[in-house]
């Protein structure tokens, strides 16, 4: 069988190509593949193991068999691993008011806005500036997803708009606004959302230092 392979951030780097094209044997499931790329790229061993695979878009479990033709996304551990009425990813700088405006309605009596931004250290390092990519078709599923449980949870309305590319100190990498009837299920959603968004939605981040850098996940 003939496949197509994407690969991301760590990954991406040890193979050095974003897509793969693979022969592969009958009764291959998504979850074996990592076998296969690991014996013909060795520089993968010393990669996490990937958390989620996507065959054309859609996550499966490890055990799913692949057919002939899929695509197949082998996702590494996204950043974070420590409803909606605006999903966004953007290479653009984060409009606030637009966010904002988006999840305003009659009846919201409490909107939260959390904003992540480009900070200068991490990990005792002096930080010059991070790069975010993201698989953007699974991305924006989970997105959706992340604002429909916030809708059935706390009749909340969210928006999330993450940068992609890079930013230097100081920039909005990330926008979540939340609107509720009452204060305390807007901080509630909001919160849900960011932290969500960080453990589930497939974005990764590169810190860039002086004389190095580090995919974090």
């Amino acid at each position: 069988m003939q496949i197509t392979i994407s690969l991301y951030a760590a990954h991406r780097e040890a193979v050095g190509t974003a897509t793969v094209q693979l022969a592969v044997p009958e009764g291959t499931t998504a979850g074996g593949l990592w076998e296969i790329l690991t014996t013909r790229y060795p520089n993968l061993n010393r990669m996490p193991r990937p958390t989620t695979v996507a065959i054309n878009d859609t996550v499966v479990p490890q055990g799913s068999a692949l057919t002939d033709g899929d695509r197949v996304a082998m996702l590494a551990p996204v950043s974070g691993g420590s409803g909606g009425a605006l999903l966004e990813l953007t290479a653009e700088p984060i409009r606030v008011d637009a966010v904002l405006d988006s999840v305003r309605h009659p009846g919201a009596g409490a909107v939260v806005l959390f904003l992540g931004t480009v900070r200068d250290h991490s990990r005792g390092r002096h930080v010059e500036r991070l790069e975010y990519e993201a698989y953007e078709a699974l991305a924006r599923t989970e997105m959706a997803r992340i604002a429909e449980q916030a809708a059935e949870r706390w009749g909340a309305r969210i928006s999330i708009v993450h940068r992609l590319g890079t930013l230097v100190v100081g920039e909005i990498s990330v926008a979540v606004a939340a609107a509720a009837p009452h204060r305390r299920e807007a901080f509630e959603a909001g919160r849900f959302a960011i932290d969500a968004l960080k453990q589930t939605v497939p974005i990764w981040k590169k810190e860039i230092w002086a004389g190095g850098a580090q995919w974090i996940g």
